[in-house]
């Protein structure tokens, strides 16, 4: 899809993904479109599952989830169904909030995030620990975030 955007739209996904709250005219402004033009663009980009969503990015620690994790998952490739029996078990876990399959020293890496040390505790050792297709497991303690970027790594100015 990405040969088929041209500088407007780019300039369309740069200004949304700083501020997806931003007006319809607002944007039309900022990107030297009238407002309709603005909008057919947005929408067509939408619709072309480019755009995915929206959402507010909120403070975990605001709202009282103050650990963040990230876990090293290894699988049991013995047992039958191994992976598709371990990914139900993750969609099923509220803390996990990413779940990635990676190379290297483990098969998948999950991101926790909880209220509390013991909460952590508890998920791993009544939750996690109880999942059968689990071999091993690696936790990653957070101890802060240095960044956090909103906008993809794309060259959103062309010539």
């Amino acid at each position: 899809m990405s040969d088929r955007l041209d500088k407007i739209d780019l300039h369309i996904l740069k200004i949304l993904q700083d501020s997806s709250k931003i007006t319809n005219l607002e944007l039309s402004k900022r990107i030297g479109l009238s407002p309709a033009p603005t909008l057919e663009r947005v929408k067509k980009l939408e619709n072309n599952g480019v755009i995915q969503s929206y959402h507010a990015q909120v403070n975990p620690a605001s709202i009282g989830l103050m650990v963040k994790t990230f876990v090293l998952v290894s699988l049991d490739w013995r047992k039958d169904a191994a992976r598709e029996n371990f990914l139900q078990q993750v969609n099923s876990i509220k803390e996990i909030v990413e779940c990635h399959i990676i190379t290297g020293e483990a098969d998948f890496l999950i991101k926790i995030v909880c209220k509390d040390i013991p909460t952590y505790e508890r998920l791993l050792f009544k939750t996690l620990q109880q999942i059968d297709e689990i071999e091993r497991l690696k936790t990653l303690m957070t101890l802060s975030t240095v960044k956090h970027s909103k906008l993809l790594p794309y060259e959103y100015e062309t010539e």
